[in-house]
Parts: structure tokens; C-alpha cells; sequence
């Protein structure tokens, strides 16, 4: 499995997840974003639907109806319903991940990154997962390690 640290220094989360999003959708597969702040995962729906107009991103809530058929799913726990290999961490929290998954990224402010460090070590030496750390230089983003 592969981990993502990505520390953000500017910009919503919102904006961020979108577009994590578009591009996971643009490589054929789906999405899980995770975030405990119900509010924050309506905004962020919002946010995908209406970022880029010529091009939505559809998404829905995991309690609403036909969940599983989402794209990208937003949810409060870390269960990927609607079959998604990849997942986001929004709200920097950190979730052991279910069966199934291909990739986590861990999406934390700098007031989180003393627990999202404490991630990271936990996966020293294992050869089972892949790390790397972003973060953003300049609003863009710049792999580290």
C-alpha cells in the first residue's frame, strides 16, 4: 500500500480534495474522502460539484442512498462502500486503513504535524507500504520524500 503525507500550507481543504479528486477520477478509479466535520464534508461536496463547471465531480454522502455507486464518496469513517482503492484523509486524522485500499493520503495542516509524524514512524521498516511525503512550495506541490 502506498501512504501520501501531504502537508498544506495554503488553501482550503475543499479546494485541495477537488482536486486530489479530479485526478484520481482522470486515472479511472474512485475515491473515499474521510472527514469526521460534517459540515466540512458538505462543503467539500459543494465544492466538487461546482469547482469546475465544464466538469463536475459527482460525489455523494455515505449515508444517502445508492452510496456505493459514487465516485467519490464522502463519508466520516474509513469504509469504501463504493469499491474506491484510493482514499483521502481530510481532516488530517488518522484512520487504519480497511482491506482493499491502494493508497492513503494523510491530508494535514502544520497544527497536525506532530501526529502525522507519529503516522510515519509507525511504518518504519515495513515492507508491505510505500511512504511519501508533499508538501506545497509556492501553492504547488513538491514531493519531499
Amino acid at each position: 500500500m502506498q501512504i501520501d503525507f501531504w502537508q498544506y500550507s495554503q488553501g482550503s481543504v475543499e479546494r485541495i480534495v477537488t482536486l486530489i479528486a479530479d485526478r484520481v477520477l482522470a486515472g479511472g478509479e474512485r475515491l473515499l474522502v474521510v472527514d469526521g466535520n460534517a459540515e466540512r464534508r458538505a462543503s467539500t461536496s459543494a465544492a466538487l460539484w461546482e469547482t469546475r463547471p465544464e466538469c463536475f465531480l459527482a460525489n455523494g454522502d455515505a449515508a444517502a442512498a445508492h452510496a456505493e455507486r459514487q465516485p467519490v464518496l464522502l463519508s466520516g469513517e474509513c469504509r469504501a462502500i463504493n469499491g474506491a482503492k484510493v482514499a483521502v484523509l481530510a481532516d488530517g486524522k488518522w484512520r487504519d486503513p480497511p482491506a482493499g485500499l491502494d493508497r492513503v493520503i494523510l491530508l494535514f495542516s502544520e497544527a497536525q504535524v506532530q501526529p502525522a509524524r507519529a503516522v510515519w514512524r509507525q511504518y518504519d521498516g515495513r515492507e508491505d507500504v510505500t511512504r511519501g511525503y508533499f508538501a506545497q512550495d509556492d501553492g504547488k506541490w513538491t514531493k519531499r520524500l
